[in-house]
């Protein structure tokens, strides 16, 4: 039976005991809204208000505020940024996920099984997950960087975020592998909206990645954004970093990512759509970015200081042999150039990109320019002067240059720490030319050295004497009470929950340090 603690509506409380789940049912005053719009300032209409609910209101210290106002959280950008996940339900709750098995209680698959939670993480390695997906729903708020060691990554099998709404995903490692038995994206969305990924890392993936596609069924995909995260070694024969395919009236964001080892769609992109900060790495024969899935339908595109850096083209595939049969192989590819595609339905305001292709293990590009198009694009898309109103701005965007700096420091599911897989891949893009392998199977140790997805330390979780996923020592240093389970869902002054806040601690630890002791003044 499954162990709760309730919380009803300021009343009282009745306490069960738990074993994987602490549900925790705060007082408020709305749900959280079903079309969420970008281009509106995050306030309380966005976000639901809440009221006063404690935790740095009636009880505890001051949080740290941060000036980019209430969102998904500090820092999101783009078109899901004011999502706001579990945060705003009655029902919202706290999930632990204790065990690394495929199914069953305290697994992450039984986690992400019901809406309006939020998923802290007490155990740290590699979840082997079945053929069947791991499908996420609807307003949930999954914070991978809790876990303890050196975090989580699903492997063998795949995640689809399709049929959700209101949706944050956090630091978490999805890769797919060679050994899953159909040609699927390691992770997508075919129909939903309002979601945001944040500093994951999604590779082997053996169709793409992580693709937005809509299938025609239920809410066609619509502000999303996808930032801060790792796309790459798809999988030959079919190496891609994925489809972001949306209408043109539903937008999505590629912001700060890094395309790594793909062999192309890095990405492929229609609709609506900013690609903004991007660094795209040893792409192979069929291009880094794709313009127009469509040649019929209309795209309004922003492509803006993205940097584009040809690898060494290192490559593995299947190839038939002349008795029928199919061996692995290395075969070398030369790459294609940075864009392709694109006719008078794709517009773009395409500024600040470079392009390094001398493989000289220094950073050198040439910036992009419609003067040079030709010489090192194909295609001929419409170049807009400024950027399309349709697109929210994203405030903190930097140059090509600093991008890339950021990448190579930031990017991907860096808390706890990088693994070694990401670690293997960045070590690659900083070569600046001279490492990169775009393989076919990557527990092949001639492929890829470590032979799959490396090795994950475990940990014990900090103390957490009321289980409500806050260590006894961030509530004993922020005057929250370590033996009340229901503090963790309430709302901080700074309008981010407990809990929340707990988790940006571990990101933004000298701002939570400086007012900490601000507030001890």
């Amino acid at each position: 039976m499954k162990n709760i603690t309730l919380l009803k509506a300021k009343v009282g409380i009745l306490a069960v005991s738990c074993l994987s789940i602490t549900a925790l049912f705060a007082c408020v005053d709305k749900d959280a809204r079903s079309d969420l719009n970008p281009n509106l300032p995050t306030d309380q209409a966005q976000n639901g208000d809440f009221g006063d609910q404690g935790g740095g209101s009636e009880q505890g210290l001051n949080f740290p505020v941060f000036d980019d106002g209430v969102l998904a959280f500090p820092g999101a950008e783009g078109y899901g940024k004011n999502v706001t996940g579990a945060r705003a339900g009655e029902g919202r709750e706290i999930y632990h996920v204790t065990n690394l098995n495929d199914a069953g209680p305290g697994s992450f698959r039984d986690a992400v099984s019901k809406p309006w939670r939020i998923i802290v993480f007490d155990v740290s390695g590699v979840i082997k997950l079945s053929s069947n997906p791991i499908v996420l729903k609807s307003n949930q708020t999954i914070l991978g960087h809790t876990a303890p060691g050196d975090g989580i990554v699903l492997y063998n099998g795949r995640v689809s975020a399709s049929g959700a709404q209101n949706l944050i995903v956090r630091y978490l490692r999805i890769r797919m592998g060679a050994a899953y038995p159909s040609e699927l994206d390691a992770c997508g969305i075919a129909n939903g909206a309002n979601m945001i990924f944040d500093h994951c890392s999604m590779t082997w993936g053996k169709d793409e990645c992580f693709s937005i596609n809509p299938d025609g069924k239920g809410t066609a995909p619509k502000n999303i954004t996808i930032q801060n995260s790792i796309i790459g070694q798809g999988l030959q024969n079919h190496s891609c970093g994925g489809l972001m395919q949306t209408d043109i009236s539903n937008g999505c964001t590629i912001f700060r990512n890094l395309y790594i080892d793909n062999k192309t769609r890095n990405p492929k992109v229609k609709g609506l759509n900013q690609f903004v900060n991007n660094v795209v790495y040893n792409w192979g024969s069929g291009a880094a970015y794709n313009m127009s899935g469509d040649s019929q339908g209309k795209s309004e595109t922003t492509i803006e200081n993205n940097y584009f850096i040809v690898g060494p083209c290192h490559n593995w595939q299947n190839v038939a042999q002349p008795d029928g049969s199919i061996k692995t192989e290395y075969v070398p590819m030369n790459p294609a150039r940075p864009f392709t595609g694109g006719n008078g339905n794709f517009n773009t305001y395409c500024k600040g990109n470079y392009y390094d292709n001398n493989k000289d293990g220094a950073l050198d590009g040439v910036e992009i320019t419609e003067t040079n198009w030709s010489q090192y694009c194909s295609g001929s898309p419409v170049f807009l002067e400024a950027r399309s109103d349709l697109h929210p701005i994203i405030r903190s965007q930097k140059s090509a240059q600093e991008a890339y700096e950021w990448v190579v420091e930031k990017v991907g599911a860096y808390l706890p720490v990088r693994d070694e897989v990401d670690k293997y891949l960045m070590d690659e893009l900083i070569s600046l030319g001279r490492k990169g392998t775009i393989i076919q199977d990557e527990r092949k140790a001639e492929q890829f050295p470590l032979g799959g997805p490396g090795t994950i330390n475990a940990a014990q979780k900090p103390l957490d004497s009321d289980n409500d996923g806050m260590p006894d020592a961030f509530e004993d240093a922020w005057g929250l009470d370590k033996y009340d389970s229901t503090d963790a869902v309430k709302e901080a002054k700074n309008g981010y929950l407990n809990i929340e806040n707990y988790a940006l601690s571990l990101e933004y630890p000298d701002e939570y340090e400086y007012e900490l002791n601000k507030n001890k003044q």
